[in-house]
């Protein structure tokens, strides 16, 4: 028979199964005991199988009727266990934020626990992408870019100050005493941030006498950030991302000159046209009040 019996039935079979009493399961269930009786009978009648043994004041088990009453307990207990996950989850609001790969790796993650902690009724669904952000065309509620905040249809909320600062290893940076030094030195750049060693080295007025484009380029400033930490070079870093590596002595700033991007750094951009949800006004709040403490 590859029909599931009726689940009413199953119910009342699994009732009266645990409490070996029609009277008591009746009870449970909010049903009469003629109705629980008629539903076992119903049961059986499906299977072919007698699963009770009636007697004039009690009821037991058949050898068939336990067995199919540990099939069917764990069957409903996998049940109420799938049922409680998902009411669980229903309950929670879903905030979908987009970020970019190292910002969420080297700053947001790290701190995104915190968040949940306060906020246990919602769930950060984040994702990295360099793509621009298109809230009329995508399923996501805000994201964190890098521009000079002025992006039409968004509300732009400015996070931090974008300092550019060289790094590197402790060691490497004994082998150099002023920017010039660097020409000795291997680059490490990020193919997303393709321009900020040219406007550090313009800066720090060694651009004729440093290559900004020699060195080592990967995907992502985390990728640079790995390197520089593993003493392969000295990577271009934003200094609020790098900040803790510093504090710990794996990093060091070999350079006193320092370049602030002004306007051009990071935003928490959310859609214009949408009324702001009660979760993502909780998460941006969260949000600027961590910058807040760590400016």
């Amino acid at each position: 028979m590859d029909r599931l019996p009726p689940l009413n039935a199953l119910r009342a079979f699994e009732a009266v199964a645990r409490r070996l009493s029609i009277t008591i399961a009746a009870e449970e269930l909010h049903v009469t005991p003629g109705a629980v009786s008629r539903q076992i009978r119903t049961l059986e009648d499906t299977l072919g199988i007698q699963l009770l043994v009636r007697g004039h004041r009690q009821i037991s088990l058949t050898r068939a009727g336990e067995d199919y009453y540990r099939a069917v307990t764990k069957s409903m207990d996998g049940l109420r266990e799938a049922t409680v996950r998902l009411t669980r989850r229903t309950k929670r609001t879903q905030l979908k934020v987009r970020a970019y790969t190292t910002f969420a790796m080297r700053w947001l993650i790290p701190r995104l626990s915190s968040f949940h902690t306060a906020n246990s009724g919602i769930e950060v669904l984040l994702t990295a992408s360099l793509d621009p952000v298109d809230f009329r065309r995508e399923d996501i509620d805000g994201a964190i870019r890098l521009g000079d905040g002025k992006w039409s249809g968004t509300n732009a909320y400015r996070l931090v100050s974008n300092i550019l600062v060289p790094v590197c290893s402790p060691d490497l940076g004994k082998k150099v005493r002023k920017p010039a030094d660097l020409d000795r030195q291997v680059l490490l750049h990020s193919i997303a941030r393709p321009d900020d060693w040219a406007c550090w080295l313009a800066a720090a007025k060694a651009e004729k006498l440093v290559d900004a484009r020699s060195g080592m380029t990967y995907q992502s400033s985390a990728m640079a950030y790995a390197a520089a930490l593993e003493g392969q070079g000295f990577a271009i870093a934003q200094r609020f991302l790098v900040e803790d590596d510093l504090a710990a002595g794996k990093l060091v700033a070999p350079f006193r000159q320092a370049v602030d991007m002004g306007d051009f750094t990071y935003y928490l951009l959310t859609p214009a046209d949408r009324n702001e949800s009660a979760s993502m006004a909780t998460f941006r709040k969260w949000l600027l009040a961590q910058f807040e403490t760590t400016a």
